[in-house]
């Protein structure tokens, strides 16, 4: 049985499938305190973390990894900290994190901009997981890999073409030359074939 993300709401699951969208997991740090944090950045009540626990890596920022190595690894007191929590959490006395840093004000406002216009430009239906937000829909990632592979297509055909193109000039260039040793061609023929 596949391990389920233990984020509240999160649908994701240690799969081949979720590997290959480039999803990791990351069970709960050794460290007592540090498991502590996760816990409580998670605000599940009554949640208590056991050995095979883990996280996708979709709860964290991308300064939160460690990618020098074959092994994608969370960097040492790294919390998790991007979750979409419903209204009511904050009546039961969860924290709502709150940061007032000029650039993420920024960020915000970008991501809220570009968000509204690709509802407008598209009919697509809404995400089939709303707390996973910034995570492309199965039907745009299949289009988009289609479009990368037609392009792909595309590209080595113009290639193969410019191939031919280049081999058939060399073989008519070759073949003038050879009527011309030949005497077979005069110069009106040969300025009007070369123009």
């Amino acid at each position: 049985m596949p391990h389920p993300c233990a984020a509240w709401k999160c649908a994701n699951r240690f799969t081949v499938q979720t590997k290959s969208q480039g999803i990791t997991f990351h069970r709960f740090p050794k460290d007592n305190a540090w498991w502590k944090q996760w816990e409580v950045a998670l605000r599940r009540e009554g949640f208590s973390a056991s050995s095979s626990s883990m996280l996708c890596s979709e709860h964290f920022k991308p300064e939160d990894f460690d990618r020098t190595g074959q092994t994608v690894r969370i960097r040492d007191g790294a919390v998790p900290s991007v979750f979409s929590f419903p209204a009511h959490f904050t009546s039961r006395g969860y924290p709502v994190a709150t940061t007032t840093t000029e650039t993420l004000k920024k960020a915000q406002e970008t991501l809220a901009v570009d968000c509204s216009q690709l509802v407008q430009d598209t009919d697509e239906p809404p995400c089939l997981y709303p707390d996973h937000s910034y995570v492309l829909p199965d039907d745009l990632r299949a289009r988009l890999s289609d479009a990368l592979a037609r392009v792909e297509s595309l590209e080595r055909e113009k290639r193969n073409a410019k191939d031919r193109e280049r081999r058939a000039k060399n073989t008519v260039c070759s073949l003038l030359e050879d009527l011309r040793g030949k005497k077979l061609i005069n110069e009106e023929l040969k300025d009007k074939l070369y123009s």
